[in-house]
């Protein structure tokens, strides 16, 4: 019987152990450096990259946004409209797990063709929202899609690294 008393007291130990050292853990906001990089790819070869940089906490609450871009003007009727272009990068519920990090990043990525101007513009555009998993410090692609007028493709990329 005392044998297992002393048992059950060293089982209760490490589990309230291993609880502290959750809570400490779970309560710890650590801070990280989002390098996303936007490819325009046709056969393998890059045509095209646009970087952008922001940081983000482990804070539950915390959610950051990249916003680039221009209003192009347009005939409406009868009066002028704007369009919207550019580059809308959203990130949020960010959580290390292991040597990875996981996110819910939602992406919209819009241009004007350079050969197709018009009036109204011709607007293309790619919209992409999921919540990702990716190792620390190495570039990961999180979404790809082709560009069905063309056989370019468009690649979001993304280097998570924790800052200290």
């Amino acid at each position: 019987m005392l044998k297992q008393c002393k048992c059950g007291a060293r089982v209760l130990a490490m589990v309230a152990l291993a609880g502290s050292a959750l809570a400490q853990d779970a309560g710890t906001v650590r801070f990280y450096k989002l390098d996303f990089v936007v490819k325009e790819v046709e056969a393998g070869k890059v045509l095209n990259t646009r970087t952008y940089s922001t940081m983000i906490s482990s804070d539950k609450a915390e959610r950051t946004a990249i916003r680039t871009g221009t209003k192009v003007p347009y005939q409406g009727s009868p009066e002028i409209r704007y369009a919207d272009v550019g580059v809308n990068i959203d990130c949020e519920r960010v959580h290390e797990l292991d040597a990875a990090l996981t996110l819910g990043v939602s992406a919209d990525l819009s241009s004007i063709p350079q050969d197709q101007p018009g009036n109204p513009p011709i607007i293309r555009q790619n919209k992409w929202s999921s919540t990702v998993i990716l190792p620390l410090r190495k570039p990961t692609i999180l979404f790809t899609s082709d560009d069905p007028a063309s056989r370019q493709q468009m690649q979001l990329e993304l280097t998570a690294t924790p800052i200290r």
